[in-house]
């Protein structure tokens, strides 16, 4: 037997798989070593392995692959990269809000703050943005049980970082950026919790204490040794608005610092995203639908376009439901056509598990041999039982 190594996605209709990049009982195949007959098996063996080892001399007649799997089949992967990559992030998100935890928990018994430790947890967070935005974008979307304060400073320091990338910010920008980000929120630490949480009926002075809190955390910070005076600009600002109905300062326009609106821009779709006491999670194409609204007037236009080119409106890792019923997670997405990224169907028309997750590029559809497939909606996670996460680890 001659064995040639080979992307599993090469593989062609008849060739002979001998050998796998990882131990066969790792995977849901019943035989070592089978035929792949058709796109719909080549498919099907590239959702479990990153390639294989083909016989070069097979010359027909061996044991075809069977889709019969058991009902312990390992939970398909999203890409090989991308899984990995999220829970390596996982590992660097929890240790940044751990941190930071720490710190909001120090300042509110009076304890000084430490800007070091914040921002050396910081970075392998930026790093894993580097790596892959995707996979980190998709684990912020899906944290759901750390304490809101110091995990929003976190996700908000994250989808900045990804948007001040996407523009072309140096990496000490970024992490300017990143730190001030996470510290934006340092000033509700001295105030009553119950206030923070609080949904409606505030009191006029009531919303005058909350819209302080910029001035609050930028104080608070003022005294602490070595600060750069960029952080604290971008702390003061982040709630301001290009047409004058931001605060606490109602500054306008080009008044506002470029890093402070990304900060902004970071903050207000972070929270629309995010379960809050008083507020259910929206999708997150429900939220970049709210920032293209209020783009040209509260956020600048062109930032609000470029946040969009880089998660996606259908972001990579969220769940949508198709005009078919059957229910997809995103895969990747298509640069040109936005609304049509690539997908994994995961549940069928009738919302059942399918055995054969299958890959479909939503631009690129055999339209004539299965009617064309379109997002209908996103879907929040835990939907029908189910939830991205689960393609992930």
């Amino acid at each position: 037997m001659r064995l040639v190594k080979l992307s599993a996605t090469n593989l062609e209709p008849g060739m002979f798989v001998a050998e796998l990049d990882r131990p066969w009982l790792e995977t849901p195949f019943t035989l070592q070593g089978f035929v792949v007959r058709d796109a719909e098996e080549i498919n099907y063996v590239s959702n479990y392995v990153d390639h294989v080892y083909v016989d070069a001399d097979y010359t027909g007649a061996r044991q075809p692959l069977t889709l019969a799997v058991s009902n312990t089949e390992p939970k398909p992967a999203i890409r090989l990269s991308l899984k990995d990559e999220f829970n390596r992030a996982a590992v660097a998100f929890k240790k940044a809000a751990q941190a930071l935890d720490a710190t909001f928990h120090g300042l509110r018994s009076g304890s000084d703050m430490d800007i070091c430790d914040v921002q050396a947890a910081l970075k392998p967070m930026i790093d894993a943005v580097f790596r892959n935005q995707d996979a980190v974008a998709a684990l912020v979307r899906l944290q759901d049980n750390i304490e809101y304060r110091p995990y929003h400073g976190v996700a908000m320091a994250v989808w900045a970082v990804i948007l001040g990338r996407q523009i072309g910010l140096s990496r000490s920008e970024l992490e300017k950026l990143a730190t001030a980000c996470s510290l934006c929120d340092v000033g509700m630490t001295q105030l009553p919790a119950e206030l923070l949480d609080q949904a409606e009926n505030l009191t006029d002075a009531q919303r005058r204490i909350i819209r302080a809190h910029p001035s609050m955390s930028a104080n608070l910070l003022a005294g602490v040794r070595n600060i750069d005076r960029d952080i604290i600009e971008i702390i003061e600002n982040h709630h301001e608005r290009l047409d004058g109905s931001g605060y606490p300062l109602a500054a306008e326009g080009p008044s506002i610092p470029l890093l402070a609106r990304i900060a902004g821009l970071a903050d207000a779709y972070d929270a629309m995203i995010t379960p809050r006491p008083y507020a259910k999670a929206r999708t997150s194409n429900e939220a970049m639908v709210e920032l293209l609204e209020r783009s040209g007037y509260q956020f600048q236009e062109a930032l609000v376009e470029q946040f969009v080119q880089a998660i996606g409106l259908f972001p990579t890792g969220a769940m949508v439901e198709l005009n078919t019923g059957e229910v997809a997670i995103v895969t990747a997405q298509n640069i040109t056509r936005r609304l049509k990224p690539e997908i994994m169907i995961v549940l069928n028309g009738a919302k059942a598990r399918r055995t054969m997750p299958k890959i479909v590029d939503l631009a690129d559809q055999a339209i004539a041999a299965e009617g064309e497939r379109w997002i209908s909606r996103e879907l929040l996670s835990g939907t029908y039982d189910t939830t991205s996460e689960e393609f992930f680890i």
